[in-house]
């Protein structure tokens, strides 16, 4: 190789570099824009809110987390996935448009296939929560009564094809018990009808569903997943209550729109890492119940991959279908 040959090979490989950085600091002169699909106020929108706050450094022209909701979550996703794919709007969102909803629904209009990971924000864990008026203290004793009678004990919902509609399904196929199903529109008035003891069972998020617990105005009897949550240490998992393969957490992850390039995509999910790893970030999370994640975009997308088949599994057993 000549030297002047290797000069100007220098000179390109700077120039190049200068470009890709130019392009990423153009983009990051844009607002980003996450785009939650569910109402505020819930762990879906504040987690999001926290982190943008930190994410401001690296956009100067602003970060906004906007709400656009309906339909299960379909209607903010379609807004993203039809979206310039520039790493400019992203969707921060629950399973359902990301997962599930394409198990469900008989048609969408978008691929949740064809998502870009960028990264998990954090999972909570499900837990098994029952009205005080349920003569049960412990997972074994709640089988057994259910076993009992059979159809009579009735579960709430978010409502229909929800993650706790679905996480109470693979309860009943693995425990090979049966109860009625009453959907709600959300997990607020769920909780209020559970705390009444209108309804009897709630596979809720412990997020939300820890403050009653504590207040012994319901009792939470397992938390389903691999290890106890730190928010209540002294609940068992469901393993350790011996009804192996419950595990059920609803995951909280940042997807762009289909085309995004993988330099951005792994861009985001360094931002967005670097965030979950602050320390007041850890405990404003924590406060939510939530674990903050920060996977690498190809973690992310094993994990969608691996959500989206056990829940597509449980779907069709329990043969649930939305138009």
């Amino acid at each position: 190789m000549t030297t002047s040959f290797s000069r100007r090979l220098g000179v390109a490989i700077a120039l190049s570099s200068c470009l890709i950085g130019s392009a990423f600091a153009q983009s990051n002169n844009q607002l980003l824009k996450l785009i939650v699909p569910f109402p505020a106020g819930g762990t879906a929108d504040v987690l999001p809110r926290i982190l943008s706050e930190k994410l401001r450094s690296h956009y100067p022209g602003g970060v906004v987390v906007e709400n656009r909701t309906g339909a299960g979550g379909n209607i903010g996703a379609e807004a993203v996935f039809r979206s310039t794919p520039d790493g400019a709007t992203l969707l921060a969102s629950p399973p359902g448009p990301i997962a599930i909803n394409h198990h469900l629904y008989k048609k969408l209009s978008f691929d949740p296939t064809q998502w870009v990971p960028i990264t998990i924000m954090a999972t909570v864990p499900n837990v098994l929560a029952v009205s005080t008026k349920v003569p049960a203290q412990n997972v074994a004793e709640f089988i057994a009564y259910l076993k009992a009678n059979p159809g009579k004990v009735t579960y709430a919902s978010q409502g229909n094809g929800s993650t706790s509609h679905l996480t109470a399904s693979l309860f009943m196929q693995l425990t090979g018990t049966e109860m009625t199903h009453i959907p709600y529109r959300g997990t607020a008035p769920a909780l209020v009808d559970l705390v009444g003891g209108q309804v009897d069972v709630f596979f809720d998020n412990l997020s939300s569903s820890a403050q009653f617990h504590n207040t012994g105005k319901l009792r939470i009897l397992a938390v389903a997943d691999a290890t106890r949550s730190a928010a209540l240490p002294q609940i068992p998992t469901f393993e350790e209550s011996k009804v192996a393969g419950m595990n059920a957490v609803t995951f909280f992850a940042v997807v762009a729109p289909p085309g995004t390039p993988a330099a951005t995509a792994n861009l985001l999910q360094k931002q967005l890492a670097d965030a979950m790893a602050l320390p007041d970030v850890k405990a404003r999370f924590a406060e939510q119940g939530a674990e903050p994640r920060g996977w690498s975009t190809e973690q992310t997308g094993r994990f969608i991959q691996a959500e989206s088949a056990k829940w597509n599994k449980v779907i069709k057993s329990a043969n649930v279908t939305l138009e």
